[in-house]
């Protein structure tokens, strides 16, 4: 019997009238089995559980994903079956409900790539692994948030950006966030990832503000990306 991926849903105690789906980073190639044990799969953890506590009195929905393969493995793309696989698992389950999308690394990476399915409204593309080619058509009518620590060497701040400029081109709307003197693991500064996902998500998906669930300064930042500026500083 071939593997299959693992999804995980946490649903509020009232009806779910959002969902954010939280997916995991990975490697370029690797086509071992994904273990719930692994860093890349433990980094999304406090993320899922932040989207918990602050969006349940919305109705929020959490799911996390955990993929067949650790990598992305060239033109085979591995993650984005199993992204569409738990985003139509999730359609069948909470019929015509609206889902966010929250990937790190190659898990931003698939958000974006997948952000054209139906019931998808935002995109928050965290550190993102992006290649020269990589699509945007598909996030016509989609709102996006990509932030990228300054210090990252693992993926390319330049190349997000230039990605945020492209997209803008055909989404709703982009913008660019840049996280001062943060790495890629997102550790230095977790409470602005985690304020910045968990506040873009809730705003498109249940139009609450961020007023009063972050720190002023995310509330800025916030504020400015749902006014669609382009380019931002945290």
């Amino acid at each position: 019997m071939s593997p299959e991926p693992k999804l995980k849903v946490d649903v509020p105690d009232g009806p779910v009238h959002a969902i954010a789906m939280v997916l995991h980073g990975g490697r370029s190639h690797g086509t071992g089995r994904v273990r719930a044990s692994q860093l890349a799969v433990l980094r999304m953890v406090p993320f899922a559980k932040h989207l918990r506590r602050v969006g349940a009195v919305n109705g929020l929905a959490v799911a996390r994903l955990r993929y067949v393969q650790r990598g992305w493995n060239g033109a085979a793309k591995a993650p984005l079956a199993d992204a569409r696989w738990a985003l139509a698992e999730l359609e069948r389950r909470f019929p015509g409900v609206p889902i966010g999308l929250v990937g790190h690394s190659m898990g931003g990476r698939t958000a974006l790539y997948v952000a054209d399915y139906p019931t998808v409204r935002a995109v928050v593309a965290l550190a993102p692994w992006i290649e020269t080619g990589d699509p945007v058509n598909q996030l016509a009518g989609r709102r996006v948030l990509i932030a990228h620590g300054t210090l990252d060497r693992m993926t390319s701040p330049p190349a997000s950006a230039a990605y945020a400029r492209a997209a803008a081109l055909v989404a709703d709307s982009v913008s660019y966030v840049s996280v001062q003197d943060e790495r890629h693991a997102m550790l230095r500064r977790a409470r602005v990832w985690h304020e910045l996902a968990t506040g873009f998500l809730l705003a498109v998906l249940c139009e609450r503000q961020p007023d009063g669930t972050a720190e002023p300064q995310t509330t800025n930042v916030l504020a400015k990306a749902l006014a669609g500026q382009a380019s931002l500083v945290v």
